[in-house]
């Protein structure tokens, strides 16, 4: 009989690291810890062999929050008479602010709001601006495919003022609007009713309203996560939402400049981060403070149908190598093994004729 192995038991005697996405297994001396065999050489418990999908996924934790934050400032002078509050979502044609009692309004774009529009005014922005007409109802009839400032635009920007008691002037200053790809929520205020922000000065602070999840990653780990990979994220109360990850930052900062752990200007050495972003794949369902702490589990890569055993399992075979300790029909024999894919407390393993269903030596722990 082959002289027995040493178990390697848990992440005392295994380190797993990952280097240029492969695993590097290093054995360290067997500890006693009453983990020995039994007298008639059996181990002191065993695990099955299993067949299926095994994952290298990994748990991180992110914070619950929304998408594309941004700053609205005001376009001309004036006092700020009123703001959206704090919380609050506007849809088209909601309000965001007035200056000097006037409205400013939002409208879906992604071109902002950098000239007054009026006849014969031709771009993008003029298409914006006939799109959403045409969706408040008051542009029957214009082509918003054109970007062509025309009469019927005119006629259709009048309807639109006279719907809000507005001077019918059939222009549209450049502070009568804001654009913004979808619907906003107000996270702050940046200035007081009262004040006079002026060309430039922020008045709010803006996000889109759909939820998203922001986590960081050490730069050397940054590979790890892949755009478009699934995950589930842990939300507050509990509950579980599935997404994917949407962007993996290229730019990597040090972690107190990505709102990470060692901020407050100490010294010392800081890991470089990337940030990552998660899009849920049903984001009305989620709920949840801003900010929130959540648990971000990252699917990894995923090997089908092998064969696997738990971690414990491997020994450090006496002539070199790894191998496992299959117990059969009331005897054990040690098998020596390849290793494969880490994941979740157990390792892919070939060789040695394995067979799903069989039995495996393990420390009793």
């Amino acid at each position: 009989m082959a002289r027995r192995g040493r178990w390697l038991v848990g992440t005392v005697a295994v380190v797993l690291a990952v280097s240029g996405g492969g695993y590097v297994l290093l054995d360290r001396p067997a500890r006693d810890d009453g983990r020995r065999q039994h007298a008639d050489g059996l181990p002191p418990a065993t695990d099955e062999v299993r067949r299926g999908d095994l994952s290298s996924g990994s748990q991180v934790d992110g914070t619950l929050g929304y998408a594309g934050e941004r700053k609205l400032s005001a376009s001309g002078l004036g006092v700020l008479t009123w703001a959206a509050a704090e919380g609050s979502a506007v849809e088209r044609d909601g309000r965001l602010y007035e200056v000097n009692g006037r409205a400013v309004r939002l409208m879906y774009g992604t071109v902002p709001m950098y000239r007054p529009l009026k006849a014969g005014d031709k771009g993008e922005d003029v298409k914006q601006l006939k799109r959403n007409l045409v969706a408040l109802g008051h542009g029957t009839g214009l082509d918003a495919s054109d970007g062509t400032f025309t009469q019927g635009t005119a006629a259709a920007v009048k309807r639109w003022q006279k719907a809000h008691k507005e001077k019918e002037t059939g222009e549209v200053a450049r502070e009568d609007i804001a654009f913004a790809p979808g619907p906003q929520r107000v996270k702050r205020g940046d200035a007081a009713v009262g004040d006079e922000p002026g060309p430039g000065k922020p008045v709010l602070t803006v996000t889109g309203t759909e939820r998203i999840v922001r986590f960081q990653l050490d730069a050397a780990k940054a590979g790890s996560a892949r755009t478009g990979d699934k995950v589930t994220v842990r939300l507050p109360g509990g509950t579980g939402a599935s997404g994917k990850i949407d962007s993996v930052g290229s730019t990597a900062a040090p972690d107190d400049q990505n709102g990470g752990p060692g901020g407050g200007g100490g010294g010392g050495d800081k890991k470089a981060k990337v940030e990552v972003i998660v899009v849920f794949d049903s984001p009305g369902d989620v709920k949840g403070p801003d900010q929130s702490p959540v648990s971000v589990s990252l699917t990894g890569e995923t090997r089908t149908g092998v064969l696997s055993v738990p971690v414990g399992a491997l020994l450090a075979l006496s002539g070199g190598g790894f191998g496992v300790q299959v117990v059969e029909n009331g005897r054990a024999r040690d098998v020596k093994v390849e290793l494969g894919m880490f994941g979740n407390g157990r390792v892919e393993v070939t060789g040695g004729d394995l067979k799903e269903g069989m039995r495996v030596g393990v420390p009793k722990i």
